[in-house]
């Protein structure tokens, strides 16, 4: 299948990274020629002299072989999402026989541009994307052929979308590793806002508190403002353009969001008195945070967390890893943070919890420090 980029940051030129991995014939177009080569050199595709359209003479060249051998069957559309309209009907006008697609993270409002832009028959030719997938950094050189794998691809057809068409995107979706889900525009840009959307500009206005902190209160982070800030190093012009396209739907969230903020920000004007509505504020994420899915989308679990100390040295991250491998218990989760002002790492390790036990006896017994082990608050010898 031949497959034409257009767009080489972060998204198109991992997505052709991925493609090109299983032998698919990529071509790449972008109006930067630096960001364009760039993603040729790191093997995303190849450029076409004319940006990719490979001299179409009228009739549909699928059969043919070879790097250059006629038109696209897919294009895919990577451009930043305030030129993805106008993008996609050139695109569905330059090549009258390819399937076209996009990967925007909003839906509902990109849709009704294209419709604004094209005929009907030229539409049924269009097929709304997202892939669940991204970085902090962007451009391709931050591009991975892996980054969409065992991620979430979000298709949008209806029942006028022809199946050839449909078949073939999600073809070219699942070889990427990702993992096909069908939504309605709309349920997909309400989701974003929730899951994607509203995250951003929370972690953002967090981080955004830190500008004039002194470093002295920077320096006591931990994990949880780690975990909390992570996204906020996103492109702020790329991110501009999403929170503009999707701008009902976050704007929705954020109200209820700032409904329930008043309401802690209440509860400790009141001081001691309105303990009650802090520890609901609380429990209401505890809830929220339990329908997260769990492993390869299960059912959430509950797992058990044991620390492990670990001097920051060369290879000793391994060699805890392989000990754990040894007891034959499987690690769920694990992160690591950093003891300030010492060489030490604070690693913790989740696994079922009928192996936590065991897990700290094995690891005790192989030198590693375990901190408040169960087995210590338990007197167990």
């Amino acid at each position: 299948m031949r497959i034409h980029i257009i767009g080489t940051g972060l998204l198109g030129a991992s997505l052709g990274l991925a493609l090109s991995a299983q032998k698919y014939q990529v071509s790449l177009e972008d109006t930067s020629p630096t960001a364009q080569q760039l993603a040729a050199d790191l093997g995303a595709g190849t450029i076409f002299p004319d940006g990719g359209h490979d001299g179409y003479d009228g009739h549909d060249d699928s059969s043919s072989e070879g790097g250059n051998g006629g038109d696209p069957q897919i294009v895919v559309i990577a451009t930043p999402p305030d030129v993805a309209a106008q993008t996609i009907a050139t695109a569905l006008e330059t090549y009258p026989n390819a399937t076209v697609t996009d990967v925007a993270s909003v839906k509902t409002s990109l849709l009704e541009s294209v419709r604004e832009l094209v005929g009907r028959s030229e539409l049924d030719r269009y097929i709304g994307c997202h892939p669940m997938a991204g970085r902090e950094k962007s451009g391709a050189i931050a591009a991975r052929s892996d980054l969409f794998t065992a991620r979430p691809w979000v298709i949008c057809s209806d029942e006028n979308t022809p199946h050839n068409r449909l078949g073939e995107v999600v073809t070219m979706a699942e070889a990427t590793g990702a993992s096909v889900i069908h939504l309605d525009p709309r349920i997909h840009d309400a989701a974003v806002a929730k899951v994607s959307h509203v995250p951003q500009v929370v972690a953002s206005l967090v981080a955004s508190q830190l500008r004039h902190a002194p470093l002295e209160e920077v320096a006591l982070a931990g994990q949880g403002l780690r975990d909390v800030t992570r996204i906020a190093a996103s492109d702020p012009r790329l991110w501009t353009q999403i929170l503009a396209g999707n701008s009902e739907e976050v704007r929705s969230v954020l109200v209820d969001l700032r409904t329930e903020l008043d309401e802690v920000i209440t509860a400790l004007e009141m001081g001691p008195g309105a303990t009650g509505a802090l520890a609901k504020a609380i429990a209401l994420g505890n809830e929220g945070h339990d329908r997260i899915p769990g492993k390869h989308g299960q059912a959430p679990t509950k797992y058990a967390e044991v620390t492990i100390l670990i001097p920051d040295t060369p290879g000793t991250l391994a060699t805890l890893f392989k000990d754990i491998g040894d007891l034959n218990i499987n690690v769920e989760d694990f992160r690591m943070d950093h003891a300030p002002d010492q060489k030490l790492g604070i690693v913790d390790v989740s696994v079922v919890p009928a192996t936590q036990q065991e897990l700290e006896i094995g690891l005790l017994s192989k030198g590693w420090q375990i901190p408040e082990s169960a087995i210590e608050r338990e007197g167990i010898a």
